[in-house]
């Protein structure tokens, strides 16, 4: 999904995969251990916190 979409909030992820939240939570908290993720903060509402995946710089 954040591939597809790029940023997305936990909610938008829970809807767009009908996923139940705990499992949501716990991907994202696995993915952000292994530093695949980034969390940013969400301008529109601070409550909630944008996700999207980190840059994986081009080999050669």
């Amino acid at each position: 999904m954040l591939k597809a979409n790029r940023q997305m909030t936990q909610k938008d992820i829970i809807r767009e995969t009908y996923l139940p939240s705990r499992t949501v939570r716990y991907a994202l908290n696995r993915l952000k251990e292994e530093k695949v993720l980034v969390e940013r903060m969400y301008y529109i509402d601070a409550r909630q916190s944008l996700y999207g995946l980190t840059q994986v710089p081009a080999t050669m």
